[in-house]
């Protein structure tokens, strides 16, 4: 049983918002329901919820500004749930902030696993699965290059201060933390920031990496800390040290 986290379902389909609701409040969620984004908009600044499920085909409206402004002013996780199953849309969803991306028709299992493994980064101090605790058991501050990441405050911090990261991008840049100088494979860091494995098209990695490189990298076309291995995967260059 959960512990009643708000969940906020964005669909203009009534019919399958009721569905979700009625399901996700079956395994102990608190679900409002909302049919636009002035809906959402609302329900964010008078109850945010800990995750969003967001369709992009919201008619009128553009589901990734949703998803931007989202990201811009809460710290929420974000699903995409959608029946656009077109890769560069994948793509655009991921690169704009969300967690995870869903097309349409989805199995409700599988879509409540992804939902709790969001849950799952994001509350890391409640977790009890093996990765969060052994992120609590590791030092406070990992530091590397001219970085630094507190990770009991989930915090980056460079030369220009503090920098966000959604909780994907975190929990990727941990796994690279925790294995400087090891090249990891797409499968590897999926199964660790996600528990899952790759499909024969997911680009889930690549993309984040991609972000990643993009805050932490002076030239990301040109990375120097996180770096592309042909074939294998991806390394972390820099030592990595604790305090």
């Amino acid at each position: 049983m959960t512990s009643g986290q708000h969940i906020a379902i964005l669909d203009d389909e009534v019919e399958i918002t009721t569905l979700l609701a009625n399901y996700m409040q079956g395994s102990g969620y608190r679900v409002t329901q909302v049919h636009s984004g002035r809906a959402l908009m609302q329900v964010m600044k008078n109850d945010a919820p800990a995750l969003v499920l967001l369709d992009l085909g919201l008619p009128g409206e553009d589901g990734f500004a949703i998803a931007r402004q989202l990201r811009e002013h809460w710290n929420c996780g974000l699903v995409i749930v959608t029946g656009r199953g077109d890769a560069v849309d994948k793509v655009v969803g991921l690169e704009v902030g969300a967690d995870d991306y869903v097309t349409k028709p989805f199995d409700l299992r599988e879509l409540l696993a992804r939902c709790k493994a969001v849950l799952r980064r994001l509350d890391a101090s409640e977790s009890t699965t093996p990765a969060s605790n052994k992120a609590k058991a590791e030092a406070t501050r990992l530091c590397f290059d001219v970085w630094q990441l507190d990770v009991g405050a989930r915090r980056l911090v460079g030369p220009s201060g503090e920098v966000e990261l959604t909780a994907g991008e975190f929990d990727l840049l941990l796994a690279f933390l925790r294995s400087p100088g090891k090249v990891l494979s797409r499968d590897a860091l999926l199964e660790q920031t996600r528990g899952r494995e790759a499909g024969p098209f997911d680009r889930t990695i690549d993309v984040q990496v991609g972000r990643l490189r993009k805050k932490l990298e002076s030239d990301p076309e040109k990375p120097q800390i996180i770096k592309s291995v042909r074939g294998a995967g991806y390394i972390l260059v820099p030592a990595v040290s604790s305090n």
